[in-house]
């Protein structure tokens, strides 16, 4: 199961993507895949249908690793705020 990342590039708006797995230590750079802005438009500076990009270690910032749906906890979708109203 891919994860769903947001990359941060240096100098670069950060973007979505997916990676296969975590990338290990020793690893000299990040594939993903399906790379796209946040708003899910396709990012100016790919070719039209680039499914796959590599980035070196040196290009890359931070990684976010998003919690995927299936994954979630039923139950912190539930929380909401509330106030109440005992004085009236």
């Amino acid at each position: 199961m891919a994860l769903q990342v947001i990359m941060h590039l240096h100098n670069e708006d950060p973007f979505l993507a997916e990676i296969e797995a975590m990338p290990e230590p020793t690893h000299n750079f990040v594939k993903v895949t399906n790379p796209r802005k946040r708003d899910g438009k396709p990012i100016p500076t790919l070719t039209d249908g680039a499914t796959a990009v590599i980035y070196p270690w040196t290009r890359i910032t931070f990684i976010e690793v998003l919690e995927s749906a299936e994954n979630a906890d039923p139950a912190d979708a539930l929380m909401g705020f509330f106030r109440e109203n005992s004085r009236r």
